[in-house]
């Protein structure tokens, strides 16, 4: 049975909390309960034991699945709700086109740096948007949502600046107990290959006590990041 959340519950946690459920409850601890573009629900077997927790952003979901897992009434369930996208990982399948890449994780503590680099840990947004170059994203909903998830603890945002110029930047999406995920990675292009980005992820590992997970494409930064201490352990899936 699949139940909306109206509180947070005592939710037992899981031995190894992955990236899925640090998404969850990050956004969670962010937007509680009191907006209507943000919802959480769970998944209960016969046994009252929870099998799954999933979030819903606005038309986004993101799926935790645990042992137990009924898939198919998951499935169900979505197919009733509508989406724009499902987050998963791999062993949850749908009927319906998805992208996948691959899920790394490290809890690694390595020491780079580079003289002349200063790190910021609350650059201004706008800035750091325009250098990532978010394509078709709303600046204003962007900033909404990150700067939000700043205030509340679950976010935080880096750059690498040289003479006050980014080179680098990069974001803590999710953080949830001690675990963070990473997201936007970014180096300026003329920079690349120069340890610019190193030396800001290693910075941003020492303020994390626990594991830092992130998604990449299959084919995109494997050896950047296994040199950082990053080990594939999975697949993850979104459906759209």
């Amino acid at each position: 049975m699949i139940e909306k959340l109206n509180q947070k519950e005592d939710i037992k946690e899981p031995d190894f909390p992955d990236l899925f459920y640090i998404r969850i409850m990050s956004l969670m601890k962010a937007y509680g309960f009191s907006y209507d573009f943000s919802s959480y629900y769970k998944q209960v077997n016969e046994d009252n034991k929870v099998t799954a927790l999933i979030s819903k952003l606005d038309g986004d979901f993101t799926l935790c699945c645990f042992e137990g897992a009924d898939r198919e009434e998951l499935c169900e369930f979505f197919s009733v709700m509508g989406y724009s996208s499902v987050l998963s990982d791999d062993s949850f399948k749908m009927p319906s086109p998805f992208c996948e890449g691959i899920i790394m994780k490290s809890n690694k503590k390595t020491e780079i740096t580079i003289p002349y680099t200063v790190i910021d840990r609350y650059p201004k947004l706008m800035e750091l948007f325009n250098f990532i170059d978010y394509e078709s994203t709303d600046f204003e909903a962007w900033y909404v949502d990150v700067s939000h998830r700043i205030r509340h603890g679950c976010a935080m945002a880096y750059t690498l600046n040289v003479n006050g110029e980014i080179i680098s930047s990069a974001i803590f999406s999710a953080i949830y107990r001690d675990n963070a995920v990473l997201s936007s990675v970014q180096t300026a292009p003329a920079f690349r290959r120069m340890g610019y980005g190193s030396a800001l992820i290693s910075e941003m590992s020492a303020d994390i006590k626990g594991n830092i997970f992130l998604m990449r494409e299959k084919t995109l930064n494997e050896e950047f990041y296994k040199k950082l201490g990053f080990i594939n352990i999975g697949k993850w899936r979104t459906y759209r």
